[in-house]
């Protein structure tokens, strides 16, 4: 068996045409130890992924979650609701130590809310930072206005994965 490579290569600036001629006997030797380059290669290039996933998901900061999720009295009117809304949405300006925000009312099909119509989401850097953010004036304040209209809340904090 004849192998028969050809390499260009940049030689002084002007591409120079490598040919070499190999027979299968004097190649044999030198495919075992490329088995084991490849072999090697392979495993390195499959490990190094898996590496790199778990660097970077060292270096992302985690937020904590503050989920809050609220049920009102039948009494209250859309108008009363919507100055709770306010009221919650607001908390962002007035806390520093809130990272992120979201909110929103339910929407799902599936018909097992259990009366829970709205979804606050708070972010935060650290415990600490919802430690502020738990009596501070601001956020008392917003209890204040939800009180009257609240009929039943579900908390839960969690540090997020990603």
């Amino acid at each position: 068996m004849l192998i028969f490579l050809e390499v260009l290569k940049k030689a002084n600036g002007k591409l120079v045409r490598l040919s070499i001629r190999l027979t299968f006997f004097t190649i044999l030797p030198k495919i075992y130890c490329m088995k084991k380059i490849f072999a090697f290669l392979l495993m390195f290039l499959t490990i190094t992924p898996f590496m790199n996933a778990q660097t970077n998901n060292s270096a992302t900061p985690k937020s904590l979650r503050h989920v809050v999720l609220l049920k009102f009295k039948d009494a209250s009117t859309p108008a009363e609701i919507k100055k709770v809304e306010d009221a919650f949405r607001a908390l962002p300006s007035k806390i520093k130590e809130i990272s992120d925000f979201e909110w929103g009312t339910n929407n799902s099909p599936e018909n097992i809310n259990q009366g829970f119509t709205h979804s606050f989401l708070v972010s935060f850097k650290s415990e600490e930072d919802r430690a502020i953010y738990l009596p501070h004036t601001a956020h008392t304040a917003f209890v204040e206005v939800l009180k009257p209209h609240l009929d039943k809340v579900l908390v839960i904090d969690y540090w997020a994965d990603k």
